[in-house]
């Protein structure tokens, strides 16, 4: 990509957050001095509001998320963006108006969300983040999986590659992170930036972010570096499953998609990624268990809905019980009551004890007839 179009798309996207930052506070300061609405009294609202459906796991987010709040007696009032931060704001406003009394909120853009938090609280209504940390920004509390944990077991697998097929930790590794600006990508990162840190002989050749979260980039991605390096990349972590199948869509058209010869990281487990596993495409990829998340935070916002001047700390902490972690994670702009839950590095070596066993996936679909 030349400068001068390299400069365009970076203006362009600096003005598109500011225009939904302008907004997003115009809408803040008029809401602020309307009267808040009345809550039904007839039962329990919690909102849902994901980022996108574009990934497979999101479905599971829903249903298990949904499944647990109705059975506790809530209603859920669900919605995805389409990873768009305008259809994020209209879509959480519209809970707001509908009388959601907790939302759980998975932010598109986590450096603007703060503004949806504020307005959310001055209805009254407190906000749980869900997977992907509002940074920056007032947050009641927060429900998510080991990110830094994930980056780390990907890059650890990724040393152990290299000494088993290279004979030493050398070579050239690309970071092919999600969406710009994203804290779960950074925390992701990060995990994996710490570990080449530690190891003089891998060299970092690209640490790119992808609009989206999209394979369609990231293929494209991994096929300039491809050619760039003429066809010498030893390594592409990825900070989730999409962007790891864009990056063996490209290995394959250079008949490079073996975990023998390039090492692939993903997370999230999607099927797709788990079948490339057993097929010897990608090396490993991080389970992120949904159901544990999606049932906690489910839990939480009933309990806030039905207790709104109990500590936020103190449910956190009851809820970090049986086997999840408590934490206050400082997000820049103050300390968020954290649950976390725990990520598992999947290979093809541990596939029937993990996922199988869990009955996330049946042999056959990971299988096919190759039982």
């Amino acid at each position: 990509m030349n400068m001068s179009k390299l400069l365009f798309l970076t203006m362009r996207g600096r003005s598109a957050i500011v225009r939904i930052l302008g907004l997003s506070l115009l809408l803040a300061a008029t809401l602020l001095f309307q009267p808040a609405a009345p809550a039904k009294e007839q039962g329990i609202k919690i909102g849902f509001l994901l980022k996108t459906m574009q990934e497979e796991r999101y479905q599971t987010d829903k249903a298990e998320f949904t499944a647990r709040a109705e059975a506790l007696g809530a209603q859920v009032l669900f919605d995805s963006s389409g990873n768009s931060e305008l259809t994020q704001l209209g879509q959480f406003e519209k809970m707001l108006d509908e009388g959601a009394q907790v939302i759980v909120l998975q932010p598109v853009n986590t450096g603007l969300a703060g503004a949806l938090v504020r307005l959310a609280n001055s209805k009254g209504v407190k906000v749980i983040g869900y997977d992907s940390m509002v940074v920056n920004g007032p947050l009641d509390l927060m429900v998510m999986q080991d990110s830094w944990a994930v980056g780390q077991l990907q890059s650890e697998a990724m040393v152990k590659w290299f000494q088993q097929n290279r004979g030493k930790v050398e070579g050239k590794v690309a970071l092919i992170m999600g969406q710009p600006g994203d804290s779960n990508a950074q925390a992701m990162s990060q995990g994996v930036l710490n570990t080449i840190q530690q190891n003089s002989g891998l060299q970092l050749i690209a640490q790119i972010s992808h609009v989206d979260w999209s394979p369609d980039r990231s293929a494209e991605t991994a096929s300039n570096l491809l050619v760039q390096h003429k066809n010498g990349v030893d390594a592409f972590i990825c900070n989730n499953s999409g962007l790891a199948s864009g990056v063996i869509a490209a290995l394959d058209l250079e008949k490079l998609a073996d975990a023998k010869k390039v090492f692939v990281a993903g997370a999230d487990a999607d099927l797709k990624n788990i079948q490339y596993l057993v097929q010897g495409k990608q090396a490993v990829d991080v389970w992120k268990a949904i159901k544990p998340l999606a049932h906690k935070a489910a839990e939480i916002a009933v309990e806030i809905a039905k207790n709104p001047s109990k500590s936020l700390e103190s449910i956190a902490r009851e809820a970090s019980q049986s086997g999840l972690r408590f934490a206050m994670t400082d997000n820049g702009f103050t300390k968020v009551p954290t649950v976390i839950t725990p990520v598992t590095l999947i290979t093809k070596d541990n596939v029937d004890s993990t996922l199988i066993a869990a009955q996330i996936f049946s042999k056959a679909q990971i299988y096919g007839g190759n039982q």
